[in-house]
C-alpha cells in the first residue's frame, strides 16, 4: 500500500522553450509502493515532465521535494543518485555488450583498472533474480534477447543504482500480449519491495490493470491529480484528456461496396523464416487489417509487398502491374506508400524540420527548373500540419522536437500530400501502416482513424498492421488473421470480435485459411 506521504512532490513546475511553454506549473505526487499512471495527449507535457523528474532538462520555475526535502535534479547523473531512474520506450541498450556489463555500465566492478566479471555477473544475477527472471544469463550479449528480455535487463540496471522511483515510458509498445503480462508482473515485485513506478501509456486498458493513481496533463498544465486509476470512468479520463467528450473513436463504416475494383493483389507470398504461400487482395477504397501475435509476420509480410523485402516464392501486382521484388522505389513509383512501424529508425529525418518530413515523398513535386519552391513546400507542410494536427505548429522546427505522436502524424502526412489524388498521374493507390497509432493518444487516433478513413473513401486501399485487435476490428472492413506466418482466416470485420481473433491467433495451431463462413 502507498506510504502516507508521498516520496516524490513536483510542485508549480514550469518550462519554456523557445516560443513554446510546454510545462505550465504543473503538480505530481508519487508514493512509494505505488504505480502512478501519467496521461495525456502528445504534446501535453509528458515528455518533458520525465525529462525534468529525469534531470536532462532543468524546470525554470518550481520544486522537486523527494522524502519531502528539495533536490536539484542537474543532470541524470544527479537523478541516478538521488534514486530516480528512466527506461524510455526506445531502450538504451548496448546490443554487443553481455547483460551484466549493460546493467553495469558506467558503474562497472572494477579494481585497479580491471572490471571483475565473475563479480559483476554474480551481481547481476541477483538483480535478475529480484526481477523474478534468473533464466536471463548474465553473460549472453544482449541483442541476442527478446525486446521483453531487454526491458528486464533495463530494469535491473535501474535497480543496480539502487533506484526507489523508476520512470516507464510506453513499456507495453513493443511487447506481444504474453509478454505485457510478464511486464506487469515484474512491476508488481517492485512495487511490493517499496519501489515506487511512474508509468505512461495510451492503453486506458493497462492503466485499469497495473495503475493504482492517475494524474492527466493537458496542455501543460495539471488537469486531474490522483485519480483512482480502477474506478474512473472511461468518458472521464477522455474528457479530462481532451477537453471534449470522444463518444465514438472510429468513423463510421460505409455500407459495403457490391464491388471494387482490385487496387492489390498478393499471390503465393513467401519470405522463409517469416512467413509463407500468403495471398489476399485488397480492394480500391478498402481497408484491410492483419491481425496477429508480434513475431507473427505481420510486418514482414507488410514490408515485403513494399519491397524492402526481396521474397522467395510469390508475387505482387499494382492496379494489375507487378511489382519489382525488392525495390521500394519502384513500389512508391507505382503508387505505394508506407508508415512504418519504428518512425525514427525507418522514416524520420530526425534533424531535418517537419516540412522536409512531409513533402520528402513528393520533393520532385515543389521542383522549377531545377530549384526547389520552398514557398509551396511550406504551404502543403503547414496545411496538413493543420489537417492532422500536428503540434507545435511551426514546420519549421526539427522533427526530433516533435512528441511521438506528432512525429507519428508527419509520416502518415508524407503519404496525404497533394500527390495522393487517386486520379493523378503517379497518385497514392495503397497505403501500408504497420502500427500506425503506437505512441499516439486518444484524441490524436480519432483523428487519424478520420483521416485514413478519408483517404479509402477517395478510392485508396489501406492495408493495416496493429496489435491492438480493437483498432483492427474498428477500423478496417476485412480481415486477415495471421499465425506463424500463416494466413489462417479470413472475414468482414463486422463478423468477428476481440475474443474470436484472439483464439484464433493463439489456439489454431494447424489451421490453414478458414472462410468467413466459419
Amino acid at each position: 500500500m502507498p506510504s502516507p506521504a508521498p516520496l516524490l512532490r513536483m510542485r508549480g513546475i514550469v518550462k519554456h522553450f523557445p516560443g513554446v511553454r510546454a510545462l505550465d506549473g504543473v503538480d505530481l505526487d508519487v508514493h512509494a509502493g505505488e504505480v502512478h499512471c501519467l496521461l495525456g495527449q502528445n504534446g501535453a507535457g509528458k515528455s518533458t515532465l520525465i525529462k525534468v523528474l529525469s534531470g536532462a532538462h532543468r524546470p525554470d520555475a518550481g520544486e522537486v521535494l523527494l522524502d519531502g526535502r528539495p533536490v536539484r535534479l542537474a543532470d541524470p547523473t544527479a537523478a541516478m543518485r538521488a534514486g530516480i531512474a528512466t527506461i524510455y520506450q526506445e531502450l538504451d541498450l548496448v546490443d554487443g555488450l553481455t547483460v551484466a556489463e549493460n546493467i553495469f555500465l558506467g558503474h562497472e566492478h572494477a579494481a585497479f583498472g580491471f572490471v571483475r566479471r565473475r563479480e559483476a555477473n554474480r551481481a547481476a544475477a541477483g538483480l535478475l533474480a529480484r526481477l523474478g527472471h534468473p533464466e536471463i544469463h548474465p553473460a549472453t550479449e544482449v541483442g541476442r534477447l527478446s525486446p521483453a528480455s531487454k526491458q528486464v535487463v533495463s530494469m535491473a540496471r535501474a535497480l543496480s543504482h539502487n533506484a526507489r522511483l523508476i520512470i516507464m515510458d510506453e513499456p507495453s509498445a513493443a511487447l506481444a500480449h504474453d509478454e505485457v503480462a510478464n511486464l506487469f508482473r515484474v512491476i508488481r515485485e517492485l512495487t511490493a519491495q517499496g519501489v515506487a513506478v511512474v508509468y505512461i501509456s495510451h492503453r486506458l486498458e493497462e492503466i485499469r490493470e497495473i495503475g493504482d493513481r492517475v494524474t492527466v496533463l493537458k496542455d501543460g498544465r495539471t488537469v486531474a491529480v490522483g485519480l483512482p486509476a480502477r474506478d474512473t470512468p472511461t468518458s472521464r479520463i477522455v474528457s479530462l484528456m481532451t477537453g471534449r467528450d470522444v463518444e465514438y473513436v472510429f468513423p463510421p463504416r460505409p455500407a459495403p461496396a457490391a464491388e471494387r475494383p482490385e487496387v492489390l493483389r498478393v499471390e503465393g507470398l513467401t519470405l522463409p523464416g517469416h512467413f509463407a504461400d500468403i495471398s489476399f487482395t485488397v480492394g480500391a477504397g478498402e481497408i484491410v487489417g492483419l491481425a496477429g501475435l508480434v513475431g507473427s509476420g505481420r510486418s514482414e509480410i507488410i514490408e515485403t509487398i513494399y519491397g524492402a523485402r526481396r521474397p522467395s516464392a510469390g508475387r505482387v501486382l499494382l492496379d494489375g502491374k507487378p511489382v519489382r521484388p525488392g525495390s521500394t522505389r519502384h513500389a512508391v513509383r507505382l503508387g505505394m506508400g508506407l508508415a512504418p512501424e519504428e518512425r525514427k529508425a525507418q522514416a524520420l529525418l530526425l534533424e531535418e524540420p517537419v516540412a522536409r518530413n512531409i513533402t520528402l515523398a513528393g520533393l520532385s513535386r515543389y521542383a522549377r527548373f531545377g530549384w526547389l519552391d520552398r514557398r509551396a513546400e511550406l504551404a502543403e507542410a503547414n496545411r496538413l500540419a493543420e489537417v492532422l494536427d500536428i503540434r507545435p505548429r511551426d514546420v519549421r522546427r526539427p522533427v526530433k522536437t516533435l512528441s511521438g505522436g506528432n512525429q507519428q502524424k508527419a509520416v502518415l502526412a508524407r503519404w496525404l500530400t497533394e500527390r495522393t489524388a487517386a486520379d493523378g498521374a503517379g497518385g497514392l493507390r495503397l497505403l501500408l501502416l504497420d502500427e500506425p497509432t503506437r505512441g499516439v493518444d486518444v484524441g490524436a487516433r480519432a483523428e487519424l482513424y478520420a483521416v485514413i478513413r478519408r483517404l479509402a473513401d477517395r478510392g485508396i486501399g489501406v492495408l493495416l498492421v496493429s496489435s491492438e485487435v480493437p483498432e483492427v476490428l474498428g477500423l478496417a472492413d476485412r480481415v486477415l488473421v495471421i499465425r506463424e506466418g500463416r494466413l489462417v482466416h479470413e472475414a468482414p470485420a463486422t463478423e468477428l470480435d476481440e475474443h474470436r481473433v484472439l483464439d484464433l491467433v493463439m489456439v489454431a495451431r494447424h489451421g490453414t485459411k478458414e472462410g468467413s463462413g466459419d
